[in-house]
């Protein structure tokens, strides 16, 4: 056998990994029992970050377990379309080239956006098949599919006619530069300085004295339609139900009083502006106020002549100085105070009145949290059931709608003539109920991409063998998206087949800088994991994230770990080296020495806690017992006793090492495939677990 004296990763592992793929397809595995896994299908925009690398690596080792354990492993790999995040990036390109999708028109920028998805959508399945991830390459699945829309349309026609969708105008987060709305989730909020603004307000019946009002915004006060005060506050009860006269209109306010309000916000007093304040729509809706939007889609007042078409900001400037002139500002206040962002391409977010299709929540909630509490669906750690209950407590009504061209297409046809409109997939072919006129025009809106994904457990599933791959055993997550992915999976799988759409969720700890920092390209703190790879291996990679996974809720990323993990494969492979280059002169042996039953009885005593670690979901454990096994108790003691001389048995060295090739396989898998192809001919992947 060919064993250079020094192991090469670089050379090696995409070798080692075209040999590998092909027996990753299902068809191809002996296993009887399936276990199906789900794989979080990552954006066609998106590229390997450490997090990405970590979730499906420590997957990656569960399913390999499993595979060797007899299991038939079920595990489709996908891509999401990522309406907004890819309409981003490939508006960025237009605007390079002096153009715009509404230049270009929704059916050239559709296929403009085609053009990019094939040319680079695939590039972190590419990526992904790098770590080894043995999922089956040759199912890829994606949320564009022809069968994965159509369970889209039918999922919002079922919702429809159960009388759970309904079209609404009311507000939302609204991002100006994607031009659509988002829902609660898709919002991130910054933290940054601010001025409050303490506004006089007169009172009608004596202008001499006024209620002080305090905002970030003065831009809104031009939609104020009320003041509110909380209730129990004692200072404000007497103005309740009496006038005010709003600054710079003149129009005339109601004082009204609401639990909301927070007595100690400011002055306590709180200008009510329904069009542009999720908290104030909803205060609007209880006292039956009036909606007046004042600022648009695009960031700019409306409505008001005298700023007509001024970014809001700009207004702001104006509003300020004319109250100034007019001795309305009691005072400034320099504060801290956090402000919504779009999370895909970072424009700070304007809440408007537009209107969408929402999803009502009330039932899928309540369904959703009887799962959990049932433990039909297990969180690991089970700390993180608490994010699930707590958002479907509180949750609002799922704005589903987004005013983008790249998506799954509503089912919805629009009256050309007036407002009325039809859900159906296809053109319909009756008169419009309100003008009786036959002028239909498909929807241009798209689904919210969580809405699409949310059905991902069995919309990828399209063939009738495929359909039996439902339920999921498993999914792995992190604590960011419980809400926007796997919550909204429970819901939709147990109203749509019945059962939830998996048994377990483990959520894998966020991935920090080693400052415990957040990871960012932009910010200069992210880190390759390409790049880890090139300096280091795969493998080392593998073996430093699952080490670094101890089941906290972060992960401060040391680069020492993979540097250890390259060390360890050095260690492995000269213990190999070691055993067919020296094996043939050592003699065959009918007895075991002590030193034989004592490396036996460490390698079972070892297995057993591998066994159990891997079983409670305990991967950083599982490697480290195996590594100190193999490093102190293999090559520190039995091998040094193999080289003294010893009466050691050269099978038991055999056995050890052969056996601990299998378990270094789920862990760091190019190594082990391709020692193991060169001692025997085949491949490991079919190969039992270690007894």
């Amino acid at each position: 056998m060919n064993l250079p004296n020094k192991y090469s990763p670089q050379k090696i592992e995409a070798k080692i990994l075209k040999s590998m793929i092909s027996n990753f397809k299902i068809e191809k595995q002996k296993g009887k029992n399936l276990f199906i896994a789900l794989m979080a299908p990552p954006n066609i925009t998106g590229n390997l970050h450490l997090g990405h690398a970590l979730q499906n690596i420590l997957l990656d080792v569960l399913v390999r377990y499993k595979r060797m354990n007899g299991f038939k492993i079920v595990w489709l790999p996908g891509i999401d379309h990522a309406g907004i995040a890819t309409q981003y990036v490939v508006e960025k390109e237009l605007k390079k080239e002096g153009l715009d999708r509404f230049k270009l028109g929704r059916e050239k920028f559709l296929k403009r956006v085609w053009k990019w998805k094939e040319k680079n959508g695939y590039t972190i399945l590419e990526q992904f098949k790098k770590l080894g991830i043995s999922a089956d390459w040759s199912k890829i699945k994606f949320t564009l599919d022809k069968n994965y829309v159509s369970w889209v349309e039918n999922a919002f026609i079922s919702y429809y006619k159960k009388g759970w969708i309904y079209r609404h105008y009311r507000v939302v987060n609204f991002c100006p530069r994607c031009r659509t709305s988002l829902s609660d989730l898709e919002v991130e909020y910054q933290e940054e300085e601010g001025v409050l603004y303490y506004i006089k307000y007169s009172l009608k019946k004596n202008k001499n004295e006024s209620l002080i009002v305090a905002t970030t915004r003065p831009e809104t006060i031009l939609g104020d339609v009320a003041l509110a005060i909380n209730p129990n506050d004692q200072r404000y009860l007497r103005y309740l139900g009496q006038i005010v006269i709003l600054p710079i209109l003149n129009r005339e306010l109601l004082i009204i009083s609401d639990n909301r309000i927070d007595p100690n916000f400011g002055s306590g007093v709180v200008k009510i502006t329904p069009a542009h304040s999720l908290l104030d729509y909803e205060i609007s809706v209880k006292h039956n106020l009036e909606i007046i939007p004042v600022i648009n889609e695009e960031g700019k007042i409306i409505n008001v002549k005298e700023f007509e078409g001024l970014n809001f900001l700009d207004a702001r400037e104006k509003i300020i100085e004319i109250l100034k002139a007019e001795k309305r500002i009691e005072k400034e206040e320099q504060i801290i105070h956090s402000l919504p962002y779009c999370s895909r391409c970072g424009t700070l977010i304007q809440i408007i009145p537009s209107k969408e299709w929402f999803l009502k929540m009330d039932y899928l909630a309540k369904i959703a949290k009887e799962e959990i509490k049932k433990r039909k669906v297990i969180f690991i750690p089970n700390r993180f059931k608490k994010i699930a209950l707590d958002w479907l407590k509180n949750i609002r009504d799922w704005c589903i709608s987004r005013k983008i061209w790249w998506g799954q297409s509503l089912p919805v046809w629009y009256c050309q003539k007036c407002d009325e409109y039809y859900v159906t997939k296809l053109k319909p072919s009756i008169k419009c109920r309100k003008c009786k006129n036959n002028s239909w025009i498909k929807s241009d809106e798209v689904f919210d991409t969580w809405f699409s994904s949310a059905l991902w457990p069995f919309a990828i599933l399209y063939s009738s063998k495929e359909k039996k791959w439902y339920p999921a055993d498993v999914v792995f997550t992190a604590r960011d998206i419980i809400n926007l992915w796997i919550t909204r999976m429970i819901f939709s799988g147990v109203y749509f087949k019945k059962i939830s759409p998996f048994k377990f969720v483990y959520v894998h700890p966020t991935v920090l800088t080693k400052e415990g920092k957040r990871m960012s390209k932009s910010l200069g703190t992210g880190i390759d994991p390409l790049d880890l790879i090139n300096r280091y291996s795969s493998d080392a990679l593998r073996f430093g994230l699952i080490w670094q996974n101890s089941g906290l809720q972060d992960l401060r990323f040391d680069e020492s770990a993979i540097e250890a993990g390259y060390k360890f494969s050095n260690k492995f492979y000269n213990a190999v080296r070691f055993l067919y280059f020296r094996y043939p002169q050592m003699t065959k042996r009918n007895r075991n020495s002590t030193a034989d039953k004592k490396i036996i009885s460490e390698f079972n005593k070892t297995l057993k806690i591998i066994n159990k670690h891997l079983k409670n979901y305990n991967f950083d454990k599982a490697l480290k017992n195996f590594y100190n096994f193999f490093w102190h108790s293999v090559c520190d003691f039995y091998i040094e006793s193999c080289k003294e001389g010893t009466k050691n048995n050269p099978e038991v060295l055999k056995f050890i090492i052969l056996n601990s090739i299998k378990i270094l396989s789920i862990f760091m898998p190019f190594l082990a495939e391709y020692l193991w192809q060169l001692i025997n001919k085949k491949t490991l992947i079919s190969e039992k677990w270690p007894q």
